[in-house]
């Protein structure tokens, strides 16, 4: 109790400290150069998550609870020569490895090249940064069946249809191996990749600034804009039981893993919802390798729906269910989580205190219950 008191202390020292956050540093980045003669620019920015869990079984009657770091970053992003080359850095300082290195080249008109490691173009919600959440973190979907990053190609390129109607298609080419691929230690090895693609629709043009890249209406929409999208992802000899993320396939017995998801994002003057659909199987053998060895895929289905209202005043409170149905064969259980919190942005994502509560039933185990308390510093 005394960690939840301290961070208590902190969040609200923080919002009532903040102005109205037109005369701040936050999400400026604290390097934010550009050359004289426009041939290169570079940002430098830090960010961090302080996060206070408590966990209530409520079967066997039992209270836990811990603080920590969640999550603290460097990122570097800029242009080199021209506008039409830019780069992107992240580093993970609290587990000590590279998230994100990739050029961006845009060669020819509405066409970019990315190569490097970065995020697929998996589901929407991994898509949104980790520091533009609407909740104090993703949902079980995405720790379940996410893409999460990976090294290699992608191709970009968007077109619209009459004057608003916007279309986005993105084709991605990678080792299939998931993060930093190169340092794990694989027992085996796989002359596997993965495949991925996704097409999105924006029947009333681009949201502003970019908002369908994160939770919350924070730009409050003058009109309604949507985005609906689908990801089709085929990962070859897949040698982790998640694709690019899960425990490792030691025996070497690969099964090949089909991805698809299906997501719809929605935001119109403060209000805002996504609801996104995942199913996963292998196309060829069963799921199950080596039972007794742990060697399972993680297959199956999943959904996840998500809404919030943001008030004039900045403060929202959202809400969101999620399922988890694995397959019977995988021995993994049906999940059901509930969630309902509350933000105050001071200044849009790069400053806010965000809490919930969360309620999950897990078959064959107790009802818990989860609450949640995080700040969020960018500078």
């Amino acid at each position: 109790m005394n960690k939840l008191l301290s961070l208590l202390f902190i969040g609200f020292s923080m919002l009532s400290t903040a102005q109205d956050g037109t005369n701040n540093p936050f999400g400026k980045g604290l390097v934010n150069v550009m050359a004289k003669d426009s041939s290169w620019s570079t940002k430098m920015s830090f960010r961090f998550q302080s996060r206070y869990d408590g966990s209530y079984d409520l079967g066997a009657d039992s209270f836990s609870d811990e603080a920590y770091v969640r999550r603290a970053r460097i990122k570097g992003s800029g242009f080199a020569f021209s506008p039409k080359i830019q780069y992107k850095f992240e580093y993970d300082v609290a587990n000590g490895y590279v998230l994100d290195a990739v050029l961006k080249y845009n060669f020819v008109g509405n066409f970019t090249l990315w190569f490097g490691q970065t995020k697929l173009p998996g589901n929407i919600e991994r898509v949104f940064s980790s520091q533009k959440l609407q909740l104090v973190d993703r949902s079980l979907l995405n720790s379940k069946f996410t893409l999460d990053r990976d090294a290699g190609f992608q191709l970009r390129h968007h077109f619209k249809l009459g004057k608003t109607f916007l279309v986005r298609e993105i084709f991605a080419v990678c080792q299939g191996e998931g993060l930093n691929a190169r340092n794990k230690d694989f027992e085996v090895t796989s002359n596997g990749h993965g495949y991925t693609g996704r097409i999105e629709l924006l029947p009333f043009g681009k949201f502003t600034k970019k908002g369908d890249y994160f939770a919350s209406d924070l730009k409050r929409e003058e009109s309604p804009k949507l985005m609906v999208s689908a990801t089709y992802d085929y990962n070859q000899n897949a040698m982790l039981t998640r694709g690019q993320k899960g425990s490792q396939i030691a025996s070497g017995n690969f099964r090949d893993l089909q991805t698809i998801f299906v997501d719809a994002h929605f935001k119109y003057a403060g209000f805002s919802c996504f609801g996104e659909y995942v199913n996963r199987q292998t196309t060829n053998g069963s799921a199950v390798v080596d039972q007794a060895a742990g060697e399972v895929y993680y297959t199956g289905a999943s959904l996840n729906l998500q809404m919030g209202y943001l008030m004039k005043n900045n403060w929202e409170i959202a809400g969101r269910y999620t399922q988890v149905t694995p397959e019977e064969q995988t021995g993994n259980n049906n999940i059901n989580q509930y969630t309902l919190g509350f933000s105050r942005y001071v200044v849009g994502h790069n400053l806010k205190i965000q809490g919930d509560i969360g309620f999950t039933q897990e078959a064959n185990k107790n009802d818990m219950l989860l609450i949640r308390l995080q700040t969020e510093f960018n500078f």
